[in-house]
C-alpha cells in the first residue's frame, strides 16, 4: 500500500480567527484505504481523522495546533478530579457499536444550547454521523446513563492497537454540576487502563483558544511539538 499526501488550499481558521488554515491529508491506493494500524501510526505524527479523511494542520504561517494524549498507565486523577469522579458515580456505563434512537435529541439539545457559535450549528445528526463513522474502523460510543435510565452524555471513540483517540462528547447541557466533559475524559482514561492502552488522544490543543485549555489539565499528557513528543507532568499544587 502507498501512502500520498496532498496539501488543501487555505482557508478562514475555526480556532483562531487572524489565522488561515490549511491541512496535509493521507491518501492511500490501498483497499481498504487505511486501516486502524495505519491510522495509529499517523496519529502519532499528528495526524487526525473525519469520516474516511486523514489529515493533520499543515498551515504555512501558524503552529499553534499541537496534538495532545494521556500517558494513561502513568495517570492519577487530582483530588479535585476525583470529586469529579464521585459526583458522576450513579452513572452507569455502556459502549455502542452505533448510534442509539435517543442519541440524536441530546445531541441537537447539546449543540443549541452550547455551541450556536460553531460550525456544527444549526446541529445536523445525520451529518454529524457520517462524520463520526469509518469504513475501515469501527467507531464505538460510549455513553453514560443515570439510574432512570435517561442518556446524560455520549463519547465518539476510535479504538486502536495501542490506544484510544477521542473524537467528540456531547451531554446533558442542564447537568453542568457533574463536570460532564471532565467526567468523560476521566472515564475514557479508566477505559484505556482497564484495556491496558498506553495512550488517550485528545485531538489538537490550542493554548490561544480557551475552549481547548481543558485538555492539558490531564496529566502525565504529551504533545507533539517539532515533531516530538514532549511530556507535561502534574503539577504538585492539583
Amino acid at each position: 500500500m502507498t501512502l500520498q499526501f496532498g496539501v488543501t488550499r487555505e482557508s478562514q481558521c475555526g480556532y483562531l480567527s487572524q489565522q488561515q488554515e490549511r491541512l496535509l491529508v493521507a491518501v492511500t491506493d490501498g483497499n481498504p484505504p487505511m486501516t486502524a494500524e495505519l491510522y495509529e501510526h499517523l496519529l502519532e505524527h499528528g495526524f487526525r481523522r473525519s469520516h474516511n479523511d486523514v489529515y493533520r494542520p499543515y498551515c504555512r504561517l501558524c503552529q499553534a495546533c499541537q496534538s495532545l494524549r494521556v500517558l494513561a498507565p502513568e495517570f492519577r486523577p487530582s483530588r479535585s478530579q476525583r470529586r469529579v469522579i464521585n459526583k458522576n458515580a450513579d452513572l452507569t456505563q455502556r459502549i455502542a457499536t452505533k448510534p442509539q434512537p435517543d442519541y440524536d435529541q441530546l445531541f441537537c439539545r447539546f449543540i443549541e444550547l452550547r455551541h450556536k457559535d460553531g460550525a456544527m450549528y444549526p446541529p445536523d445528526p445525520d451529518s454529524f454521523w457520517h462524520w463520526c463513522d469509518c469504513d475501515w474502523m469501527q467507531t464505538q460510543f460510549v455513553e453514560w446513563r443515570d439510574p432512570n435510565d435517561k442518556l446524560i452524555m455520549v463519547s465518539v471513540i476510535d479504538t486502536l492497537p495501542n490506544a484510544l483517540s477521542a473524537m467528540y462528547t456531547f451531554f446533558e447541557p442542564d447537568h453542568d454540576k457533574r463536570s460532564p466533559g471532565t467526567f468523560s475524559i476521566l472515564a475514557l482514561i479508566e477505559l484505556c487502563q482497564q484495556q491496558n492502552k498506553d495512550y488517550l488522544y485528545l485531538g489538537y490543543q490550542i493554548d490561544a483558544c480557551n475552549k481547548m485549555n481543558y485538555k492539558a489539565k490531564f496529566t502525565p499528557n504529551e504533545r507533539l511539538i517539532g515533531n516530538q513528543w514532549k511530556k507535561a507532568v502534574k503539577s504538585p499544587t492539583l
